[in-house]
């Protein structure tokens, strides 16, 4: 079985709080780093197809790094994921203002839970064990009115490392008043294991056939627009980079792929991703139970950032995968509810395989 996770100090915050990091490692050398500050990933290790292993996501190498991040490396996104136009929506009746915490194109919106969401939250943190898996147990309690939401949130956050070479992650949530929510993670992957190499070498397949088309500002206009013959076409195995530089007026609002897709099936737990790096025969495969997978090349990635051993992490140089409920789902009654309501439970469930070839 992987070990149990390794506990150890990591850091103190400004209030004298201390940080803990829990490592977990598995029967192949897979080795995940977490830390109880944002419930954040801070590191994955894996091996190539030589056995070879190196770091394979974008992070820092003290605390220090991870409260001044503004790319919300690794963290547990909350309480909304994703862009909330205008920074406001309605719920029972009422409207509720949001920090306008993003401005792209110049409109203001909401991103990612705030001007301090979830990433830059302490949780309480356990090493827990099953059978075939180790893990850790994040849980944070959002207060109502945090960051302008409604409802006091009760959120648990749980990393299970298995001897399947799977990294998997499970979302839970009460309320004890109608609000809204939508959980998930935001680490930053490079299969390379070389950060100052760009993704677009990758090849991705997806399993959509549509997406949702954005306003300049990044928020959804409402329609879903079917990817084939588009740029937006990963239904079979395709680089990255083949077709991000394409004269694409999505494209051009994004500065590459930061978009929404729509994905196939019922929101069950399915195969919707798979990420290989043909010169290191790393491959990921990315399992959810969500409806919609947010794409984005680190096209925001400009260098400014320095993280491990001082890299600066330039433009596509990593790659992030978030499975969600749709962006702006709050504002647009066409959409899936994002909506969480007093007795209910919110739970959504992310699988990373792990593999070579």
């Amino acid at each position: 079985m992987a070990s149990s996770a390794k506990i150890s100090d990591y850091g103190v915050l400004p209030d004298a709080r201390a940080v803990k990091q829990y490592v977990l490692t598995g029967r192949t050398g897979v080795r995940v780093t977490l830390l109880d500050y944002g419930a954040t990933v801070a590191s994955v290790e894996l091996p190539d197809r030589a056995g070879k292993c190196a770091e394979v996501t974008h992070g820092y190498d003290d605390l220090a790094g991870w409260m001044a991040d503004t790319n919300y490396f690794g963290a547990t996104i909350g309480r909304f994921g994703n862009r909330i136009a205008d920074g406001k929506f309605s719920l029972e009746g009422k409207t509720y203002p949001l920090a306008k915490n993003n401005m792209p194109a110049g409109q203001p919106c909401h991103l990612h839970g705030g001007k301090e969401g979830f990433n830059k939250k302490l949780w309480s943190g356990r090493a827990i064990e099953k059978p075939g898996a180790s893990g850790v147990e994040f849980s944070y309690v959002s207060p109502d009115g945090e960051e302008g939401y409604p409802g006091a949130l009760s959120v648990r956050t749980t990393y299970w490392l298995s001897d399947a070479n799977e990294l998997t992650i499970e979302y839970r949530a009460t309320t004890d008043r109608t609000t809204i929510i939508n959980l998930t993670n935001h680490t930053y992957w490079n299969l390379t294991g070389d950060p100052r190499k760009p993704i677009t070498r990758h090849e991705v397949q997806l399993n959509a056939d549509a997406m949702l088309p954005v306003t300049p500002g990044l928020i959804p206009t409402g329609a879903r627009k079917p990817v084939a013959g588009t740029p937006f076409d990963f239904t079979k195995p395709t680089s990255v980079g083949a077709r991000i530089d394409a004269d694409d007026e999505q494209l051009n609002f994004g500065n590459g792929y930061d978009h929404c897709w729509v994905l196939r099936g019922e929101a069950t737990l399915r195969s919707v991703v798979r990420v290989e790096d043909p010169k290191s025969g790393r491959v990921l495969e990315l399992l959810s139970d969500q409806a919609g997978l947010q794409l984005y090349t680190g096209n925001f990635l400009d260098g400014k950032s320095k993280g491990r051993h001082g890299h600066a992490y330039e433009f596509r140089t990593a790659f992030c995968l978030e499975p969600q409920r749709f962006p702006d789902a709050p504002n647009q009654p066409q959409f899936p509810s994002a909506v969480l309501h007093a007795g209910e439970v919110y739970t959504h469930t992310m699988v990373y395989r792990f593999a070579t070839r």
